[in-house]
């Protein structure tokens, strides 16, 4: 009869519950109600792939120069996105102004977040994941001794496409992290670009060992183009169609339970 451990069975089910509970916690971020924030959310798509779809044949010719230029545009972009659609981490569980008494003097409200530095240590984090993000495209088959500018500058555009809204949003709460890295967080504009991000990715890598001899297929040109493609994708996918639903059912089942 084979042993069995009681504290390996029992770890499984614990680590499910603390992500279902996690997960069940964490509500779908909303777009900013304001003229400027809707407008940026239709924007904000049109000009990511319009920057790239104009750039096709210098970034064929010469990768490394065109996202070197690029870098600080979409940085900018992704900053006036964040900056002007989504809330700040900490602001929707902020507790409202209270109502100054006649003849009283309204006081400021400091238990809101601060965009500016929510905005600065995002950028942050941003920078420091990158390098783990360049071990994984490299731990995916990159290539390891060559083409590092390439892969460093592809997996600077993933962080600042993909991880810097979500840090805006989450910040470094480890149960919204834990929610998105077991695929139960709710969808929204964020998540779904998070997933949408990583799918296009995985799938731009397809063309490139194919037999084809296009010059298109060399590194890492279809994976930029699949990273942006995908990401908008399910940025579009996760704020509109499937807005509040989850990848995983456990959690509604559980919610529908309780």
């Amino acid at each position: 009869m084979p042993l069995v451990d009681p504290v390996t069975m029992a770890s499984t089910p614990t680590k499910l519950t603390t992500a279902t509970a996690a997960a069940a916690a964490l509500q779908p971020v909303p777009i900013q109600q304001t003229p400027a924030g809707q407008a940026g959310r239709y924007v904000h798509p049109v000009v990511l792939l319009a920057l790239f779809g104009s750039q096709f044949n210098a970034l064929v010719t010469d990768p490394v120069r065109v996202l070197v230029t690029t870098l600080p545009i979409v940085a900018a972009v992704q900053v006036a996105y964040v900056s002007l659609c989504l809330p700040a981490a900490g602001s929707q569980d902020a507790k409202p102004a209270r109502k100054a008494r006649p003849g009283e003097k309204k006081k400021q409200d400091g238990s809101g977040p601060n965009p500016v530095i929510a905005l600065f240590l995002s950028l942050l984090m941003t920078a420091l994941v990158t390098p783990a993000l360049h071990l994984a495209f490299v731990l995916f088959g990159a290539p390891f001794l060559t083409h590092i500018p390439h892969t460093l500058l592809l997996s600077t555009n993933l962080a600042l496409l993909a991880l810097f809204p979500l840090f805006y949003v989450h910040g470094v709460e480890a149960s919204a992290w834990l929610a998105i890295g077991s695929a139960m967080a709710p969808w929204d504009e964020t998540f779904g670009g998070l997933a949408g991000a990583l799918f296009g990715a995985w799938l731009g890598a397809v063309p490139i060992p194919l037999d084809w001899d296009r010059e298109w297929q060399k590194w890492p040109v279809t994976i930029l183009y699949g990273l942006y493609a995908g990401y908008v994708a399910g940025k579009v996918t996760g704020g509109f169609l499937l807005f509040g639903k989850r990848m995983v059912s456990r959690v509604e089942r559980d919610d529908k339970e309780e």
